[in-house]
């Protein structure tokens, strides 16, 4: 705990265990109060090495998608009473050190929301980003900003965490399944007015880091224009839809979730 806040880290994970024991040895449990592995229908061993691990781990039945497998991480997170939540991918692109830091800037009151940046360094093309993706990147990032009135170093990155209040107040069942949910998340930050902070977060790209192909690069790309445009015209009062009613559906914390394994 930090500042009497519960601290749970979530890992949304598929395909995860040639890098899941060393992400997990990282984290810094002296403030970390539970840790929630949600496996999306793995093919590999994730959910037997989460076992070994001692970790709480949730079993899907069937691939949810990316974003399907965070709505069930937010939604184990919540039902352990989580004060932060931290969202952290199990496949060791992210440094898990980074934990206590981010913890420290939501535990305060000063942030609702942290994002740590690969972009605020060079560290991304250091730690072996493709150049395309870096470019892609630091256009989209450039094109939100400019519509949404930020000053984000990236909308992008997967290693994030929120209060309890986010949680609880966005329309997340309503957010998409893919991978532009990642992107919603922050996007509807804005539209809430929530206060989001950025750490610079060094990134590795090695063949175990789950990476999305450049078709569903340029789907997720294109998912980003067209969420910006819509996020402007809802600002503007000329569109209206589930996530920018400001009526959409919260997280049903009565959903069941299966856990293979949770700790006592």
């Amino acid at each position: 705990m930090i500042n009497g806040k519960k601290i749970v880290v979530v890992m949304p994970a598929y395909n995860a265990e040639k890098t899941l024991e060393k992400t997990y040895l990282e984290i810094y449990k002296d403030i970390v109060d539970e840790i929630i592995l949600s496996d999306d229908c793995s093919g590999d061993s994730t959910k037997e090495l989460a076992k070994k691990l001692n970790i709480t781990t949730i079993l899907h039945e069937k691939n949810l998608g990316y974003g399907g497998n965070q709505k069930s991480c937010y939604t184990a997170a919540l039902k352990e009473n989580a004060d932060i939540v931290i969202m952290l991918h199990p496949d060791y692109q992210y440094t898990p050190k980074l934990v206590p830091a981010m913890v420290s800037m939501l535990a305060f009151g000063e942030y609702d929301a942290v994002i740590a940046s690969r972009m605020l360094t060079n560290s991304a093309l250091k730690g072996g980003m493709p150049f395309y993706k870096w470019i892609a990147n630091k256009f989209l990032t450039s094109f939100q900003n400019l519509l949404i009135g930020g000053c984000l170093s990236e909308y992008h990155s997967g290693f994030r965490g929120f209060t309890r209040e986010v949680l609880e107040k966005l329309p997340i069942e309503d957010f998409n399944d893919d991978f532009i949910f990642d992107n919603e998340m922050i996007v509807l930050l804005f539209y809430y007015k929530f206060k989001i902070g950025e750490i610079s977060c060094p990134t590795k790209y090695f063949p175990e880091a789950s990476s999305i192909n450049f078709f569903r690069s340029c789907k997720y790309g294109f998912g980003v224009i067209v969420l910006t445009i819509l996020y402007c015209l809802a600002n503007l009062g000329f569109y209206k839809s589930k996530i920018f009613s400001k009526n959409g559906k919260k997280l049903n914390l009565d959903r069941s979730l299966n856990y293979f394994y949770k700790k006592n």
